[in-house]
């Protein structure tokens, strides 16, 4: 199943940078090759079969990961993937519970989280167009790779350009949830205690990489879903390719 998986991904980056019929070929040969030692699973299928299986497949699994991040407590209730108060600036949480704002503070946590959730309803098509950019070596290696090697091929290569794009989209959910509304009270009562260190981390960048992270851990979970559990297996298709059918 991680071979036949794996392939999909293959595939995937192969005719993402389609030269012509020759590489269609190649991706169906992968394909071949790899379910000779799978228990036949995608064998027998047209190159237009396994290109759409492939698509559908991808398709899915951002979807899912974007859908299951975007929803309400997608982020505050998943402790996988909550994201807490900045770290760099855990010197003001802790002084900020002190003087008896900690209601504020934790709004100020609820409120980064309901940017990321609003954010992550952007995500799927940011993911879907890295995923396109991968070229045949990475085929290659996500092939050979483990359960989430396609996701650790995202975060490794496209991290700075998915921050890039992302950013924005994350700055309008931040405007919109209203975040420094919750921020500016606590880091100005912060700052105005004598001789501490003035604070004022970029929560725009913050909640940005917090989101992708959380993204990329649910993105690996689905990942791990299409490679080895046949109810992930939604479509005819899909269990054709993956399956063994």
């Amino acid at each position: 199943m991680k071979t036949i998986a794996a392939a999909f991904l293959f595939c995937t980056s192969i005719t993402a940078n389609l030269n012509g019929q020759n590489l269609i070929n190649q991706a169906t040969n992968a394909i071949n090759n790899a379910t000779q030692n799978s228990g036949g699973r995608g064998s027998n299928l047209s190159n237009d079969e396994v290109v759409s299986g492939l698509r559908e497949a991808l398709d899915i699994g951002s979807k899912n990961a974007s859908g299951s991040a975007s929803k309400r407590d997608g982020f505050l209730k998943n402790s996988l993937i909550k994201i807490p108060f900045p770290k760099e600036a855990k010197v003001v949480e802790t002084k900020a519970r002190q003087l008896g704002m900690g209601s504020q503070v934790d709004r100020f946590v609820t409120t980064m989280n309901r940017a990321a959730e609003e954010a992550s309803k952007e995500a799927a098509p940011v993911f879907v167009q890295a995923i396109k950019t991968m070229t045949i070596t990475d085929g290659i290696n996500i092939l050979r790779g483990g359960d989430n090697a396609a996701t650790m091929y995202l975060k490794g290569r496209t991290s700075n350009e998915l921050t890039t794009k992302f950013s924005p989209i994350v700055k309008k959910a931040i405007q919109k949830v209203e975040l420094t509304k919750y921020w500016k009270p606590i880091i100005t009562s912060y700052n105005k205690i004598p001789g501490v260190k003035k604070q004022n981390p970029d929560l725009d960048r913050y909640v940005t990489e917090k989101t992708l992270e959380g993204l990329f851990t649910l993105l690996a979970q689905e990942e791990a879903k299409i490679r080895k559990d046949p109810m992930a297996q939604v479509t005819d298709l899909l269990r054709r390719v993956f399956g063994g059918r």
